[in-house]
């Protein structure tokens, strides 16, 4: 009974985290651009459109998470504490390295490695996710540039639009329905995350699932969400209001699209790719979208390997030990960061000799 407790609790905190930051993120147009100008307003917005979409449109995501990747019959209070402890300690790591992982793809991750060390895994279920990870971002691109281009020309025959104008009030609206619709789609995709794992093994029912996460991830972006909500909003302020709405409206429906389908989705890079979509339209391929490209493939490679690792030695730590496995996992981390750190001192070691003027 302990260790359900201690389960649910877990997933809980986990969803509050989600809150504070997926869900936060998703008023940054909204904020950034003074369409609202209190963080609290911004973030009571984010926690009713979250909860909305958790409690009205969760259950298919919820369903993959809970028993769409691994059979059931190997989920028990043990294993979902491995897989939401393998989630939130790689999330958490990677928040004081100051890398940013997608939830969604950690979760997965966390489950991946579970079915790998008992050799259960739904392949066919999870290379139909990683080909919605792969098509939801060049989706997002294609049509946030698409549409880009069109607020371009709208812009350029009425000036005023780029400022608001008389459209202001509209344009204002609109930012804010569609800053709605993409916390509405974090509800409905990201909370499954957190619920999926005790759905799936019976420790709470989907309906008590689905409102009891909903509710702590609305929690989480209201207490916790501020800090993000300012950070996005610094971000992206040099986008015109219709520019943000493409933004934020684009992310939005895709992710909605994919939580119909039941397959849990990076909010995040939809998110950043369409605001790449936008940039290119107007600026072109500029270096810095070359970088951020590079930043969502680094996100999406690490994100379900780091998890999937931590939660596979967690297994044959705890649950099934074998030293064997361990010495081969800890070796493989002490070479990947011990060559990582040669190349970079061989680096060094050139960069100094032609400061110096030497030859190599």
């Amino acid at each position: 009974m302990l260790l359900t407790f201690l389960a649910i609790g877990i997933a809980l905190f986990f969803a509050m985290n989600i809150g504070a930051s997926g869900a936060a993120a998703s008023m940054g147009a909204v904020y950034g651009a003074g369409a609202i100008r209190n963080k609290l307003v911004a973030l009571l917005l984010v926690a009713l459109a979250v909860f909305l979409g958790a409690v009205l449109g969760s259950g298919e995501v919820v369903k993959t998470i809970g028993s769409g990747i691994i059979p059931t019959d190997i989920l028990d209070v043990p294993i979902v504490l491995i897989i939401l402890v393998g989630a939130t300690s790689t999330l958490f790591i990677a928040n004081l390295l100051g890398i940013p992982l997608s939830t969604s793809e950690v979760t997965v991750g966390s489950i991946v490695g579970i079915g790998i060390a008992f050799q259960a895994l739904y392949v066919s279920n999870l290379l139909y996710i990683v080909s919605f990870w792969i098509l939801i971002p060049v989706a997002a691109f294609g049509v946030a540039y698409g549409l880009g281009k069109g607020v371009l020309w709208l812009e350029k025959r009425y000036p005023e639009l780029k400022k608001g104008g008389k459209w202001r009030k509209g344009l204002v609206v609109l930012l804010i329905l569609t800053g709605c619709l993409e916390a509405f789609s974090a509800g409905m995709n990201n909370v499954a995350n957190a619920i999926g794992p005790l759905v799936g093994a019976g420790l709470l029912g989907t309906t008590e699932a689905i409102w009891l996460g909903g509710a702590f991830v609305a929690l989480g972006a209201v207490l916790l969400g501020g800090r993000v909500l300012e950070t996005n909003g610094k971000r992206i302020t040099s986008l015109s209001l219709l520019q943000g709405s493409i933004v934020s409206g684009t992310g939005g429906t895709l992710v909605v699209i994919a939580s119909l389908l039941g397959i849990p989705v990076p909010l995040t890079q939809a998110t950043t790719s369409a605001i790449v979509g936008v940039g290119t339209a107007e600026n072109g391929f500029r270096l810095w979208q070359k970088n951020v490209i590079v930043q969502i493939i680094k996100v999406w490679v690490v994100s379900p390997i780091l998890s999937l690792v931590v939660a596979y030695t967690l297994v044959h730590l705890i649950l099934d030990p074998n030293p064997y496995v361990i010495i081969v996992l800890i070796s493989v981390f002490v070479g990947t960061f011990g060559t990582l750190s040669l190349l970079k001192t061989i680096r060094q070691d050139k960069k100094s000799v032609h400061e110096q003027g030497g030859e190599v």
